[in-house]
């Protein structure tokens, strides 16, 4: 309506505010969404009113002339509330990257922080990015209405990196003390199935969905009873939901059938392998290594590079990952993240170089931004540093 998104958000959240006033005192009404949509309409209307400028009395006539209920013509097919505001949001008039972060930003409800985090960049830089981002919707006039059916193909892609990005967030949180927050991973599996439903034969669909189900079943086993990571290697698999790998597989054997591989199918591929594995032995680690280098085909990133490094190590012993490694941390890729210099602790671990290894483990603590890892990392600091593990 407004055709400002910070102006929409600030009205919403003054309706928000209005309601737990005046609800208490008169009681909940019997349509609320629709009292919270004219409140915040009429709040945007007061402000654009006080304006002076020629562009606020335009936004005021299009405020005006826009219905305040939803309107009955919804020609998406998409039934879900949120699964709809996701595919609305993600307008192709920006950027991928400007899509899902605003939408993991407004309906995901994840801090700058946390997206920064998930796009492996500064929270100043994702912050600049957003502004720009609404600023473009407001000076390029960027309608955001529900797209009809045959237009979600195209907004598709940027559906499934929210999606991928929701539920990441909620398998391993990027701050806090709890290493997961499960509402979060759970909504993204929930909207998973219903977009696999309205898109049966979108194969990246059901390979992101297969992937979510993968890893979620094993997330039982992450944490002890102390809330302290668990290795992949040290994991009870008696503990893995094996209902949920089960579902996982089915997925994701529907995605390969259509023969038309992407990134989400090869990551489930690669979860398909640990979850194959009777133990941590089994592990078909040269498998994992070969689809790390097909992923790197659709997704070049920094991070792919060193989750392959594991797993030549894995494969090929600690040195053969250890130079990978130290190759990728010459590139200044991935300054600042912390796996990077808790996996070449580890790599050093494996080679009983111990010196080596705890100054690792201790710069991979100052970077660790939940209390879990830094559990974990401590752990493994005091394991080859012996009683000389720093203050961290």
């Amino acid at each position: 309506m407004t055709g400002d998104w910070d102006l929409a958000e600030e009205c919403a959240q003054d309706a928000f505010a209005l309601a737990l006033e005046r609800w208490q005192r008169d009681g909940v009404p019997r349509n609320p969404g629709a009292w919270l949509t004219t409140a915040a309409r009429n709040r945007a209307l007061d402000r654009l009113r006080r304006a002076v400028t020629g562009a606020a009395k335009l936004q005021e006539v299009a405020v005006l002339s826009t219905p305040t209920e939803p309107s009955d013509g919804d020609e998406s097919g998409v039934a879900d509330d949120r699964l709809r505001l996701i595919f609305t949001c993600c307008h192709p008039a920006l950027s991928t990257e400007a899509q899902v972060a605003l939408t993991l930003r407004t309906l995901a409800g994840l801090s700058t922080a946390e997206i920064a985090r998930a796009f492996l960049v500064p929270e100043v830089t994702m912050a600049q990015r957003l502004v720009r981002a609404k600023r473009k919707i407001r000076n390029a006039a960027i309608p955001y209405r529900v797209p009809p059916a045959h237009m979600l193909p195209e907004r598709t892609g940027a559906v499934l990196g929210v999606l991928y990005l929701l539920f990441n967030e909620g398998y391993a949180a990027t701050s806090g003390a709890e290493l997961m927050r499960t509402n979060l991973s759970r909504e993204a599996i929930r909207l998973g199935r219903l977009l696999t439903g309205l898109m049966p034969d979108e194969p990246e669909a059901l390979g992101l969905l297969a992937l979510m189900l993968l890893h979620d079943g094993r997330r039982a086993s992450r944490v002890d009873a102390d809330g302290d990571l668990v290795p992949l290697e040290e994991q009870d698999r008696s503990r893995w939901d094996r209902d949920s790998i089960g579902e996982g597989l089915d997925v994701l054997a529907l995605a390969l059938r259509q023969r038309r591989p992407g990134p989400y199918q090869i990551q489930a591929a690669i979860a398909a392998c640990h979850a194959a594995a009777d133990s941590a032995a089994d592990t078909d680690w040269a498998e994992i290594a070969a689809l790390y280098g097909r992923l790197m085909a659709f997704l070049p990133s920094p991070v792919v590079q060193l989750n392959r490094a594991v797993a030549v190590a894995m494969a090929d012993g600690p040195a053969a990952g250890l130079r990978l490694v130290e190759a990728l941390e010459t590139s200044g890729a991935l300054a600042g993240y912390h796996l990077m210099p808790a996996t070449r602790a580890d790599l050093l671990r494996r080679l009983d170089r111990g010196d080596e290894a705890a100054a690792a483990y201790r710069e991979a603590i100052l970077l660790a931004t939940t209390e879990a890892e830094r559990r974990y990392l401590h752990r493994r600091l005091r394991e080859v540093a012996g009683g000389d593990a720093g203050s961290g």
